[in-house]
């Protein structure tokens, strides 16, 4: 499996850093810290989504190269993140057998895209998003929070495909959330973000039991419940 290892990313306003950071994505990795902690800024600079008024300016110290092709994005709720007037068909950009493909791939079947977003459930819009973002074969997922607009049933669903998707196809995966039990099931590594500087990263097991950093242990004792944990 190729490897993401961003060297250098620093995000700049006018007057100062608001992130600066170094990030290694191998297999599955999540991204964790309270609200403008930078979690979400980072996203943003390596999809190039940064308002205007931002610069970024990172080095990539490996072979994958950050392109619209190799990088897919699946956003934190479904239901705002397609067109509600618009049939599923329309909302993929590949062809016809490829649409087929990847609703399979993600455990739909072929009369999903003849309906409507509004039409279908949350759980099935969050695999439609999913198979949307795979469209381009893209080998690196990046996902913000990908499960809060989820029951628990549906949760699950989507983080054992997730996990099933990871292995299969031998892709990255970048989580922003602040759901601890997605990162104990899924993410093999974990970063702490705060303030736009890391002060913690490793194994998620031996972090979540062995924290070194306060700021992490602060984040452990929440319920996670709170939203200036949630961005």
């Amino acid at each position: 499996m190729s490897y993401l290892n961003i060297k250098k990313l620093q995000i700049l306003d006018k007057k100062k850093k608001l992130v600066d950071i170094n990030l290694e994505v191998k297999d599955s990795t999540a991204l964790i810290g309270q609200s403008g902690s930078g979690k979400s800024l980072t996203l943003k600079s390596i999809l190039n989504m940064l308002p205007s008024n931002l610069k970024s300016d990172y080095e990539v110290d490996s072979d994958f190269e950050l392109s619209r092709e190799n990088v897919g994005f699946v956003p934190q709720n479904p239901f705002t993140s397609l067109s509600p007037m618009t049939k599923i068909e329309k909302q993929f950009f590949c062809s016809s057998s490829k649409k087929l493909e990847l609703l399979k791939l993600v455990g739909l079947e072929s009369w999903v895209l003849n309906r409507f977003p509004t039409q279908l459930s949350g759980g099935q819009l969050q695999r439609v998003v999913i198979a949307i973002s795979l469209s381009t074969n893209a080998k690196l997922l990046l996902l913000d929070e990908p499960t809060t607009a989820l029951d628990n049933k549906s949760k699950k669903t989507i983080l054992e495909l997730l996990e099933h998707l990871q292995e299969k196809l031998d892709i990255l995966l970048l989580f922003v959330t602040h759901d601890i039990h997605s990162i104990k099931e899924i993410c093999k590594k974990i970063v702490i973000i705060k303030d736009g500087l890391i002060v913690e990263k490793g194994d998620t097991k031996h972090i979540l039991e062995n924290p070194s950093s306060s700021y992490t242990k602060q984040l452990l004792e929440s319920t996670f419940e709170n939203k200036d944990f949630r961005k």
